[in-house]
């Protein structure tokens, strides 16, 4: 169904109203909020509010959306190309410069690059949840021609893993919870069933609205009957509503307690033999590994009382349909690949994968993820081969074709086996990190590059630190473009990013692809025009244009359940998912040829103090990170006053018996410290989490600071992954210990000594 508006408006007052679905920057995940966006007769955005026709938010925006005017018209934005010399790097002495400069600049630096190291000594450091992550890979593979595309978050910590797993274990996109978004009718749609539960494992989508998951849908369904449970060593706001159920769990143990939850639902005959009999592999083999996990066992770890493990465990098994939204802190671990595989095989084990108000399941890739996928074809094999990591983490290389994380920061300090000469960070603010642990480390490898480019909106650390060029990126409203919920993996909806603005001569992340394309590498770049790229991939996949998608405004794509029995799965037509023995793979053929387990296992914490007996006393706390802030996208929006405002500093929260023991009062400043490093944030005394641990948040730098080198806007002063272990993953090279390292703190007198 087409939206009944017009996609632009011209209004009597002479301003101009545009119907656009966001994705970013600024930043966001690809949720594609429903906005209507009024620009004056100049050109400049002046006003946002939600669109009510669009099918899925009905007018409904978050708080840095909401924010948006500030944002794109800051006066600190960057809105023209700059250069400096590579002696002035870490130093305010920028120079403006025309597009053309900025591209021969870039062009020649690559070209003599390439002739003297290599195409592989080039490499491109793209950022999390931007509309970048399309384009960054064939910045990479089809322009620069470069193997060596780095997303450098340890252990690749973010969507990853589960995308892995669902890969593996389902052969099939991102799993998402039932909440109806396929249909015109929503809710009410004859198909579709309210789920009686949704588990919120580790995931808070409220905040952080994350990937495809749109946080208001489960306060739409909480309306419907729907009870909310929530695994999470915080209580959210979600987890404390009448009605719904917090289980509070030790951070990092969650492999521990799905296979507590599995083990009580085999033994106690509750699982869906059904679908168990026909449609899964190897279960009597994931029920013997299970049965090592009894109650008392699995409480002791996890902290979470017994009689709560059964009774879950008993819901689960006893109510239907139900579906598990898993967060982020399942990739967060360095158990994370196999907390995820535990978690789908309960979902699968109780009947609850492709059916009405259970996990809905997408293809494994959309036709833009192939089309950026196929880039790599201009890369050449014996460059292909040298990925840094490929050797090492094949799976992870195999499933992602990235470099390892991990393995590039060492490649960067040791030089072996070959040396990176030039750096792209494609909106990236790398060592402000939503990612890097360690990132001191980084900071003093990278500097070492012989030529950068920084792509962004603002000033940041990592520019400051490390360009040469600077880019100046458009903001959404300012371009054109196209957004998937969860990248295409699975979509309710295409959403229409229309140009309504502009602000000096920024230029959209395809945009710049393009026009460098055209320069380095001709033949991967055929189009005339965004317009022209975006069709030859919308005609072909749904017969229709980028223009008509404007008109259309929020298409919608029809949807299938139990397509396991009609073979909608599968690429050959036959029934069943599309893995090597054709069923949902509670015992992984894929991980065992990759020489990993293949059934879910626990690996206690690699740093808490059941493994660190020794640093118990020097380190009695845990410390969680990475929770969303509704004023913030990881570093984002710290310039924006109104943001400041709802979260003007970095805040850890404590228990107020533990701050009691150590004398801390609200809005004291606190010194966090692990075996790896320091960072200061100010204390929130709350009883929402377990006396043993603290949370922290992350991201933070300050531009209102000195930008200049030392400080980089403060950029160390309250970097909590530089309390985050370097390399300290699992197996297959995913996962690592952002949720749950050993610390302790201390109060102290400000930000800085």
């Amino acid at each position: 169904m087409s939206m009944k508006k017009e996609w632009k408006r011209v209004q009597d007052d002479g301003t101009t109203i545009f119907r656009t679905c966001a994705w970013s920057p600024p930043g966001e995940h690809p949720v594609g909020w429903g906005m209507e966006l009024t620009v004056d007769a100049e050109g400049n955005l002046i006003k946002v509010e939600g669109d009510k026709e669009h099918p899925i938010y009905q007018g409904r925006l978050n708080a840095t959306g909401l924010d948006l005017v500030e944002y794109v018209n800051h006066p600190d934005r960057i809105i023209y190309p700059m250069k400096r010399a590579r002696e002035d790097r870490g130093k305010d002495k920028w120079e403006r410069i025309t597009w053309d400069e900025a591209y021969d600049i870039i062009e020649k630096n690559v070209k003599e690059i390439k002739a003297k190291y290599g195409a592989r000594s080039i490499m491109v450091h793209g950022g999390t949840g931007r509309e970048a992550v399309m384009y960054s890979y064939p910045l990479a593979f089809s322009v620069l021609q470069t193997p060596n595309y780095c997303y450098s978050q340890s252990g690749w910590s973010c969507y990853g893993p589960r995308t892995t797993v669902s890969d593996f274990i389902l052969g099939a996109g991102y799993p998402e919870i039932d909440y109806a978004g396929f249909f015109e009718q929503r809710y009410d749609d004859p198909q579709y069933v309210v789920p009686d539960y949704i588990v919120c494992w580790g995931k808070a989508p409220l905040a952080s609205n994350p990937d495809g998951l749109h946080g208001h849908a489960l306060v739409d369904l909480m309306k419907r009957g729907t009870r909310i449970i929530c695994i999470d060593p915080r209580i959210t706001w979600l987890g404390c509503r009448e009605g719904n159920w917090t289980i509070q769990i030790k951070p990092q143990t969650d492999t521990c307690l799905a296979l507590g939850l599995i083990n009580i639902i085999v033994k106690e005959d509750l699982y869906d033999h059904d679908f168990v009999e026909n449609w899964c592999y190897g279960f009597d083999e994931l029920a013997e590994r299970a049965a090592e996990f009894p109650v008392d066992y699995v409480s002791e770890v996890t902290w979470i009382p017994e009689d709560q493990i059964l009774e879950l465990a008993r819901y689960l098994g006893t109510h239907h349909p139900g579906a598990m939204a898993w967060g982020l802190a399942i990739d967060q671990q360095s158990n994370g690949i196999q907390a995820g595989h535990a978690i789908l095989a309960l979902a699968a084990i109780t009947g609850n994968l492709d059916v009405p108000g259970g996990l809905t399941v997408g293809a494994p890739n959309s036709f833009m993820g192939k089309w950026r996928m196929d880039s790599r074809q201009f890369v050449a094999e014996e460059d292909w081969a040298q990925r840094i990591g490929a050797e090492e983490y094949p799976a992870l290389a195999y499933t992602h074709a990235t470099t390892h994380p991990d393995v590039t920061l060492d490649v960067l300090e040791t030089g072996e086996p070959y040396q990176i000469h030039m750096s792209w960070f494609n909106s990236t603010n790398l060592i402000a990190p939503t990612n890097s642990a360690q990132p001191h480390r980084w900071y003093e490898a990278l500097k070492k590059v012989d030529f950068a480019v920084c792509t962004d909106l603002f000033m940041t650390p990592t520019a400051m630190a490390f360009a040469d060029v600077f880019l100046p990126l458009s903001a959404f409203p300012e371009h054109d473009g196209i957004v998937l919920p969860h990248y295409g993996r699975n979509s309710v909806f295409l959403g229409c990013m229309n140009k309504a603005s502009k602000r000096g001569e920024c230029k959209s992340d395809l945009e710049i692809d393009l026009e460098l394309g055209k320069r380095l590498n001709p033949e991967g770049w055929p189009y005339d025009s965004v317009e022209d790229f975006f069709d030859s991939l919308l005609v072909p996949e749904y017969g229709f244009t980028f223009d008509d998608l404007r008109q259309i405004g929020c298409y919608q794509p029809s949807y299938t359940y139990k397509k396991y029995e009609k073979g909608m799965l599968r690429p050959d037509g036959e029934p069943g998912f599309n893995t090597v023995t054709g069923k949902v793979e509670l015992y992984s053929i894929v991980y065992e040829a990759w020489g990993e387990d293949p059934l879910p296992y626990f690996e206690k914490p690699r740093w808490d103090e059941t493994s660190h007996p020794e640093l118990a006393e020097e380190y009695p706390l845990i410390m969680t990170t990475g929770a969303r802030d509704y004023a913030s996208f990881h570093s984002e929006h710290r310039q924006l006053a109104q943001m400041r405002e709802i979260t003007p500093w970095p805040v850890v929260e404590i228990h107020s018996e533990t701050a009691a023991r150590y004398g801390i009062e609200e809005g004291d400043w606190v010194e966090i410290e692990s075996p790896f490093g320091k960072a200061r944030e100010k204390a929130h005394i709350t009883d929402i989490i377990d006396p043993r641990v603290v949370h922290t948040r992350h991201g933070w730098w300050y531009p209102e600071q000195d930008g200049e080198e030392p400080n980089l806007f403060g950029v160390w002063k309250s970097n909590i992954n530089e309390l985050l272990p370097h390399k300290e993953i699992g197996k297959l090279g995913f996962g690592a210990p952002y949720k749950g390292v050993m610390c302790d703190i201390k109060k102290v007198d400000g930000l800085s000594d």
